[in-house]
Parts: structure tokens; sequence; C-alpha cells
């Protein structure tokens, strides 16, 4: 299976029975906890739920976070309806983010759908894992992370129980939560420059502030709770959040702590429950060797470079065979791709490399990103992850390894 492409979600439903997406909780708060565990709340999933290897290929943590999502919303529905059947699950799902997005030029209308409903669904998760990872389109340069997509499950379970007044529901969990990681960032006594240009952020984007009451300013730690009368996988998940936030220096200061403090009086939640919190976040951290961040920040067009960079690279490394082979039978295009990685192209060459990448894409479809605007800059890769393909001419900084030498 292969969450990148095409029919992943058919290929995962006959490697995992409907039992198998059940058995892995027995309620919903044992699968948040566990959702928890393979980093999904915190927005870095670092493997599924299920119990057994879905394929031989090394999965991103996109490719985890698409699989998780799916996994949660099929068990929030299994949950409500046990007795329903998968295709009326992805149905209902399908429906839910048509719902939330009614009357809103967003990522749905853009979609291009087709009459399968997988096929659907997997657009529609591509897109919203794109959408979340924005926080204002007029601010590209500022980032989430994939931890507001549990906003989806929260919503999708009011969604099945009621689903009226639903995008209210939803736009303002999404405001309230991020109103809560804003005062806990305030909360800190010594900023980083990283926390003040978040907190900037945060107070610059009246579009998370404006949805009932037309406030220029954030609500205090009281008001948000009182106002909203959330229920306990709510509250569970905002404190995880908020704690998240305030642990992105590795160190929780005496104001940072007592801002914990005062939340967990809010949510009735012990001292004891902060401390387990933490523990978890670390624990998390350490033993995935990662810096977790609740918000990344960086340059728009290095941050899309940088994905589109991941994105080609695990294109080519997944399909290096049937490239060669095709590269092969081309080797005008061979003898481009090596001069691409000394100079730039000129137009008519480029205009060469196109075309012959045009034939190769109608064998390996998800190859076309090189053929978008842009995408040139990308050639150099398939030097770099193929380096095979070059003539001898272009690899005489290539260092030969003590075997190929002494043969």
């Amino acid at each position: 299976m292969n969450p990148s492409a095409t029919g992943w979600i058919p290929k995962l439903l006959t490697l995992v029975e409907k039992q198998q997406i059940l058995e892995v909780a027995t309620n919903e708060f044992i699968f948040y906890k566990k959702l928890r565990n393979v980093g999904f709340i915190y927005g870095i999933s670092t493997e599924t739920l299920l119990n057994k290897p879905l394929s031989k290929l090394t999965f991103t943590t996109d490719e985890y976070t698409k699989i998780n999502l799916f996994h949660t919303l099929l068990f929030i529905f299994f949950i409500k309806y046990p007795e329903a059947k998968t295709n009326a699950a992805i149905e209902q799902i399908i429906e839910f983010y048509e719902a939330i997005d009614k009357g809103k030029t967003s990522f749905i209308k853009k979609l291009s759908l087709s009459n399968s409903p997988t096929d659907n669904l997997e657009r529609i998760i591509s897109a919203r894992l794109q959408e979340s990872n924005t926080i204002s389109k007029e601010k590209p340069a500022s980032t989430l992370t994939y931890s507001l997509l549990f906003i989806d499950v929260l919503a999708f379970k009011k969604y099945l129980k009621n689903p009226y007044h639903l995008k209210v529901y939803t736009e303002k969990l999404e405001s309230d939560l991020i109103n809560f990681c804003f005062l806990a960032l305030k909360s800190k006594s010594e900023k980083e420059k990283f926390d003040h240009k978040i907190i900037e952020l945060l107070e610059s984007s009246s579009a998370y502030l404006t949805i009932n009451n037309h406030q220029s300013y954030f609500n205090s730690l009281e008001d948000i709770v009182i106002e909203n009368n959330y229920g306990a996988l709510e509250k569970e998940y905002l404190f995880d959040l908020c704690c998240l936030a305030l642990w992105d220096d590795k160190k929780i200061d005496p104001s940072e702590f007592q801002f914990l403090k005062q939340l967990a009086q809010i949510f009735n939640y012990s001292e004891s429950d902060i401390e387990n919190t933490l523990e978890h976040i670390k624990r998390f951290s350490e033993e995935n060797s990662k810096i977790l961040k609740l918000f990344n920040y960086s340059n728009h067009i290095q941050q899309f470079y940088k994905n589109s960079t991941a994105t080609v690279k695990l294109l080519i490394l997944r399909n290096k065979n049937r490239l060669i082979k095709e590269l092969e039978e081309s080797g005008e295009l061979v003898k481009l791709l090596g001069y691409s990685s000394v100079r730039e192209l000129t137009t008519e060459e480029k205009d060469k490399v196109k075309e012959q990448l045009l034939d190769i894409c109608k064998t390996i479809p998800s190859l076309t990103i090189f053929l978008i605007p842009g995408g040139s800059l990308l050639l150099p890769l398939l030097v770099k992850y193929i380096p095979s393909l070059l003539p001898s001419a272009f690899q005489e900084n290539r260092i030969e390894n003590k075997k190929d030498s002494n043969s």
C-alpha cells in the first residue's frame, strides 16, 4: 500500500477488516490515548494504530497522518453505528467534510471529485492535510503542524450526533484552541525570539477572533471556558496542546506551570495530571528523537522548496527501478539531466526535458510534479538520487569505495 498514490483507501480496506479497526480500543478515550502515543495529537505521526504491516514501504509522517486520520474517523463512526458497513462510513465522512465547508470557498470546492467515493475521500484527506498546515492565508510564512487535525475528529463526532450548527462549532473550537495556545505562550516569563514571533502572528490573525462576536482581542482563560461547555475529550485535547506549546523549549518555568495549574483547576484536573502530560510529551520527544513544535515558522518559499524536495525524493526512490528503465531508453534526457546538475538549462533544453518527461509520466503519473511551473528546479534531484544515470563525464567527483577500486 502506498498512501501517496491513488487507491490507497481501497487497498487499506483489503488489508484491514472492520473488526481490526474497532479492536484498537474499547472506547474513544482509550483510542485518544493511543493516538497521542503514536504522535497524531502532537502533529507528528510516527506509526499507525494497526498491529500489522501495511506495506514494504517506509511511510513518511504525512502518510502515517493520513492513515491515522482515516482510521480515527472510521472508529468514531463505528462507535456510533457498530452494525454499519464501511461504505456507509466513507459516505458519511465525505458528507461531513462537505457540511463544514458549506458556503466557503476552500479546499472542497477546489477539488475535481470523481464518481468513486474512495477517490473523493483520498483527495479530501490530502487537501485537508495541506490546508490544516496554514494558520492564515494572508500570512503564508506562518504554519501550524497537523495538531489541529483532531478538531476534524471532534467535529465529526458532533456531526454524527447533531449536524446542526456544525460549522460554527468547528470554527469556534479552532479559534479557542489557538486562543488557549496564545495564552500559554504569553505565560512564559522568558520568551525566545520564536515565541515573540508566534505571539505577534496570533495577535494579528483576526480571522480566528471574529466568528461570533467580532472581537479584536484574545479572551481570558476564564472567559473561554465559561463560554464553551466543552466535553471531556475536548478538554483533554486542549490541555495536551497547551502543554505541548509550553514544552516547545523543553522546559517549564514557574509562570508556565502556574498557567497550567489554572487551566487544570478549570478542567478539574490535578497537578499529577499536569506532570503526567508533560512527562508523556518529554518521553515521546526523546523516543522519536524529534523536537516537538506546535508551531513552525519559516519563509514560505523555502518551506515550499523543502516540501517539494521531500516529495520528489520519495517519488524517485519509490519508482527507482521503473524510472531507470524509462530513462535508459532516453539518452538525450539523461544527457540533459547531467547538464542540469552543473548549469542552468536553456529554454530549448527545458522544453525538450518537459517533452520527454511527459512520456515518462504516462507510465509513472506521480512524477508530473516535474512539469509544474518551477519543476525544473527539482531536476537535479533525479541526478542526486539516481547517480548511476549520469554519463561518466559528469561523475569526475565520484569517490569509489574500496571494493570498486580493488576490482
